[in-house]
């Protein structure tokens, strides 16, 4: 392997490390951890999945808007409250909470395992 190949390894490596680590700004939490911040009234709940699929199963107090639609309606939300993001698996909202964090969101907890794991 020369040097050009070991170059070009480590920036796919970097890559795909990169787009799986939180950004600063973002926690990942549990459902439980989730749960407690229903409590809150400073917080925002965005489940980030299709319509059809909250239809189907969702969680109050999370309001549906679809990972596609949120660019749109991100000026619908409060930048200085939390919002906490869901999906089916954890990987629609992880791409959530990093749009949110480019526009300005400074607190964004993005739910592991999403839906999937609720009990």
């Amino acid at each position: 392997m020369d040097i050009i190949e070991l170059i070009i390894l480590v920036l796919v490596i970097a890559f795909f490390i990169s787009r799986f680590l939180p950004a600063k700004g973002i926690s990942n939490i549990s459902v439980q951890e989730a749960k407690e911040k229903f409590k809150d009234s400073n917080v925002q709940f965005i489940d980030v999945r299709t319509l059809g699929e909250y239809k189907a199963n969702h969680r109050k107090p999370f309001e549906n808007i679809p990972l596609s639609s949120l660019p749109t309606k991100m000026d619908t939300l409060d930048k200085e409250k939390e919002v906490v993001v869901i999906c089916q698996s954890g990987m629609r909202s992880a791409r959530a909470a990093k749009m949110l964090k480019k526009q300005g969101f400074q607190k964004i907890s993005n739910v592991k395992g999403g839906i999937s794991v609720w009990s």
